[in-house]
């Protein structure tokens, strides 16, 4: 079920790799039959490294997961709170530009107030995700 990207980080031998995109453009009975054959060439390979890369792939989703929910957190703090919660932000990401997000901030509170769409809010959190990553 992984995309070509994901697929390409796993160390696949070119035997294996064509099986396994085989199998994801069959369909119904073809593919279950084919699952099978994968499974029997499995058997006769070390599996570890295979495991070790699906781990990781999984685990770095579950961890880009974990950040988009705490920057989601962060930025409801930033528009409640307002200046109280850019500390904060400041502590973690001292390269911040605290003018731009100050002005980010105000008009996402003015945007709440107003029951206006939360552009400025998804702005807020883009701009806070580009300094997570940074």
């Amino acid at each position: 079920d992984l995309g070509k990207n994901a697929l390409e980080k796993i160390p696949l031998d070119e035997e294996l790799l064509t099986a396994v995109e085989l199998a994801q453009r069959i369909k119904k009975e073809g593919r279950r039959r084919q699952l099978q054959l994968i499974g029997k060439m499995l058997r006769s390979r070390d599996v570890d490294p295979i495991r070790q890369a699906l781990d990781k792939l999984k685990n770095r989703h579950n961890q880009q997961v974990a950040l988009f929910h705490k920057l989601e957190a962060l930025r409801d703090r930033l528009i409640e709170q307002g200046d109280e919660a850019m500390n904060e932000v400041i502590t973690l990401y001292p390269h911040a530009d605290r003018q731009q997000l100050r002005s980010m901030i105000r008009n996402a509170q003015k945007e709440k107030a107003g029951n206006k769409a939360p552009k400025s809010s998804r702005q807020i959190f883009q701009y806070l995700r580009e300094l997570a990553e940074s």
